[in-house]
């Protein structure tokens, strides 16, 4: 299949809605403009409509300079991806931001308030996801083509995924489904426990409906569905009080039990321009990003462009973008650092030295680190000199080589959402919290043998720790948009022992309070909105 046929451009803001007055069922003369009036002509139609939803995870909106669905100053800045990663990443050890714009420096050192602008922008964004879903959902629930019947599954799949990332960020959530239809309402509330339910049924349903594995990347699928559920278990314990480890183990054996996963021979594939499935038998579900066609500052882009600078890391060197470069932003902290590498297995009981400014001596091959001007970093809004660049994604080929669709600004790397890798993970820490660390030795060392290039890095049952898990998953994903969720799960993110770098503000890290485990509700929301009762979560 063409790789980039899902994510078009032809959309209302409005989507579907249809009148109730059959006089005002009208039929567009422009057979090209696909409105209420002609959509259920061609399933084609439908699939255009789908891919709007894809979209608005990944891009501003369709139009003149992306035309973002939801207005802001900059309409890059504040698109699904983009603020999800922020709020999973530089709130974390993994990454700190160099920029001083509004809501950064908050996050930075975990001191944000319900005013922070990526809080309501992914608040607003997610909820605009799930009505695009909605309004979709309705529309196609009594249409019998088969493509129209897997294209309501996989909007019903996308909206279960925004929820996730809803509860996991916010907790409770605006709940509303194909049943409340479009209008002016004030959505009820749902609590995090209610919402976990609503999504394990929907996923437990879509199990039958969606397309087979692997047959319809980047759409979703059934192992895509298996993923999610999986990962829904995996943190049922943070979401719900009640322990899943059981059904996080069954779900990713349904994904080994696929037969066509398997992880990619080169780690960097997953981080480059061609991450596709089946090029790269590793990646499950992803954005998809195209140099030509979605093109905008996010995502993967944001990513390469954000970590590049004119003189430790530069984008043509490292990542093969060549237009407006250097932004000189993102980067890792010294503590990070020391979780990706072993420095006293690797230098000894010396400090790094800066001749080895990427870490080559480490026989990790998951490591796309480079030293800058100091390893520490001073304050926490310091230039973006300071620190540990990362370089992991790029948008050349895995070999060095360009894309067919490159441009100079605008990479074509997909963005992992779910990958083989994680559900290797995802199961050896079931199976670890189990009291089964014998049977999730094969799952790390699978990973392991990648990363080392042969077994020197093994380890067995008595090497799995929480600590040992907690930074396995590091190695893996760094940069990927997990790494607050997996420290909210292990007890670290907050309150915990793990402190680093401006974490709560100071330069040895600090301590904050475990309320932070939750984002607030964005203060406006909790205005406007009557069925908060003016409640914002706790804490705040």
């Amino acid at each position: 299949m063409n790789k980039r046929s899902i994510i078009i451009g032809v959309i209302l803001s409005a989507l579907m809605i249809t009148s109730c007055v059959k006089d005002l069922d009208v039929t567009p003369l422009d057979k090209d403009n696909i409105l209420a009036g002609n959509l259920s002509d061609d399933p084609v139609y439908m699939k255009q409509v789908l891919g709007k939803i894809y979209a608005s995870f990944i891009i501003a909106g369709q139009g003149a300079n992306g035309g973002a669905d939801i207005s802001a100053s900059d309409e890059n800045f504040f698109t699904t991806m983009r603020a999800l990663w922020n709020l999973q990443e530089i709130t974390t050890d993994e990454a700190i931001c160099a920029w001083g714009d509004v809501g950064i420096s908050d996050l930075n050192t975990q001191t944000w308030s319900p005013s922070n602008p990526f809080l309501t922008a992914l608040y607003q964004r997610l909820s605009l996801s799930i009505t695009y879903a909605n309004d979709f959902i309705k529309f196609t629930e009594d249409n019998t083509d088969a493509d129209v019947v897997q294209y309501n599954a996989e909007a019903r799949f996308l909206r279960a995924l925004a929820y996730y990332w809803a509860i996991d960020l916010f907790g409770q959530f605006p709940f509303t489904t194909e049943e409340d239809g479009v209008g002016k309402f004030f959505p009820e509330i749902g609590t995090r426990t209610d919402i976990f339910n609503y999504i394990e049924d929907e996923l437990l349903e879509l199990e039958t409906l969606l397309p087979e594995p692997g047959t319809s990347y980047p759409q979703a699928d059934k192992a895509a569905a298996w993923m999610l559920l999986a990962k829904l278990y995996l943190n049922a314990e943070v979401y719900t009080g009640d322990e899943r480890w059981d059904d996080c183990i069954t779900y990713c054996n349904k994904v080994e039990d696929a037969g066509i996963y398997s992880l990619a021979d080169d780690y960097r594939q997953n981080f480059s321009a061609d991450n596709h499935y089946p090029a790269n038998p590793e990646m499950i579900f992803a954005w998809e990003q195209d140099g030509i066609n979605t093109q905008g500052y996010v995502g993967t882009t944001f990513i390469i462009e954000s970590s590049s600078d004119a003189e430790y890391i530069t984008a043509e060197d490292y990542h093969g973008l060549t237009e407006n470069t250097n932004w000189n932003g993102n980067r890792t902290r010294k503590d990070f650092m020391n979780v990706l590498v072993d420095t006293i297995a690797t230098y000894g009981n010396v400090p790094v030295p800066a001749t080895d400014t990427i870490f080559a001596q480490n026989p990790d091959g998951r490591i796309f680190l480079r030293q800058k001007a100091s390893i520490d970093i001073p304050a926490a809004s310091a230039s973006g000199d300071f620190g540990i660049g990362v370089y992991k994604f790029t948008a050349r080929n895995h070999d060095g080589t360009l894309p067919a669709n490159y441009h100079t600004a605008y990479a074509c790397t997909d963005f992992p959402v779910f990958r083989y890798a994680d559900m290797l993970l995802m199961r050896a820490e079931a199976l670890f919290r189990l009291d089964r660390a014998s049977e999730a030795v094969p799952d790390i060392n699978a990973l392991r043998e990648r990363a080392y290039g042969n077994t020197s890095g093994n380890i067995t049952a008595g090497d799995i720790t929480e600590q040992f898990l907690l930074d396995e998953r590091a190695k893996e994903f760094y940069y990927e948009a997990q790494r607050r969720t997996d420290l909210i799960r292990f007890g670290q993110f907050t309150d915990g022992t793990y402190h680093w770098q401006w974490k709560g503000g100071t330069f040895e890290g600090t301590a904050t309070q475990s309320y932070r485990n939750l984002f607030p509700i964005p203060g406006e929301e909790v205005s406007a909105n009557p069925n908060y009762n003016k409640q914002n979560n706790p804490g705040y």
